[in-house]
């Protein structure tokens, strides 16, 4: 979230505006991911350093020790983060998250983010902590708890989901770095897992959608920069969101995992959104070829706009 979508897609990560919905960044497939130390249950482990879900991501230079030894998370009941709540589009994808904490059960891949999105914002506003028992998901409420088991390994842990991602086909849910350590997840970049969430308690106690959201430091969360004008020329659109921080958590990723590109990333605000554009271009071949090279990498073909 999340942060696919960030963490870590994912997204790692990323709330919208119901009347105009976002769409979540697309990740790329995980390249091989390698650490300097062995994967709990896992013999003859690589020793070089690697990069985990999103494009040249890994562990940070310096690990924890003891990493299988951190507790899971602990759930418990949360004020939900009301913007984290609302509808959103990312490249013509609707998600509608959950406003309520409620049973949800799948099976699908998961994957991890790293030291890329450490100390970034995540969608609830809490910066990304590679090392803690967190996860991110296109669509649960937020924050919330499941207990994620491999089907491979039989191993399970417990995170709370503090983002939002990620957003590639097939990938239900993005993991800390120490929660894919856990896992054994860390040698291949992804794997297969099954998703549970975890209801602490009586959901009928509290109205949470109607609980204000937490507040958050505002040292640890730099003002989202927003431009209510651009130059005139074509541009790219990745998504729209009436959160300008949910356009910053997109533009974040997108920067990372779009290295190659020359032009600049803008959030515009008109209209009551903040649309998350590229640009400009010269021309609209320019931009079209632009667009099919992420179409390529990512899966998904930003939206070619005018002014």
């Amino acid at each position: 979230m999340p942060r696919y979508l960030p963490p870590l897609l994912v997204a790692l990560l990323l709330a919208a505006c119901g009347a105009s919905p976002e769409r979540p960044s697309p990740s790329v497939r995980p390249p091989v991911a390698t650490d300097s130390r062995p994967t709990p249950g896992v013999q003859g482990a690589p020793q070089r350093r690697g990069g985990g879900y999103y494009k040249d991501d890994g562990p940070a230079d310096e690990i924890p020790e003891n990493l299988e030894q951190t507790p899971d998370a602990v759930p418990r009941w949360e004020p939900l983060h009301k913007p984290a709540l609302r509808p959103y589009e990312v490249f013509g994808t609707r998600y509608v998250p959950n406003t309520s904490v409620r049973p949800y059960k799948a099976r699908g891949i998961a994957s991890w983010y790293g030291k890329k999105f450490h100390g970034q914002k995540t969608s609830i506003g809490e910066p990304y902590d590679m090392f803690a028992m967190t996860a991110a998901h296109p669509t649960l409420a937020l924050p919330s708890y499941v207990r994620v088991t491999s089907l491979h390994s039989g191993r399970s842990v417990v995170v709370r989901v503090i983002d939002r991602g990620p957003f590639h086909a097939g990938r239900i849910i993005d993991l800390s770095y120490t929660a894919a350590y856990k896992l054994g997840l860390i040698q291949g970049g992804s794997g297969q897992v099954e998703v549970e969430a975890i209801l602490p308690g009586d959901s009928t106690a509290t109205t949470y959608a109607q609980i204000a959201p937490p507040s958050v430091t505002t040292a640890s969360v730099p003002a989202t920069a927003v431009e209510t004008s651009l130059p005139p020329g074509i541009y790219l659109q990745f998504g729209a969101f009436s959160n300008a921080d949910n356009a910053d958590n997109l533009k974040l990723h997108m920067e990372r995992e779009l290295n190659w590109v020359t032009e600049k990333m803008h959030i515009l605000r008109a209209n009551g959104l903040h649309r998350l554009q590229l640009g400009p271009y010269a021309s609209r071949p320019a931009a079209d070829a632009v667009a099919e090279r992420i179409r390529s990498s990512l899966g998904y073909k930003p939206t070619v706009v005018s002014r």
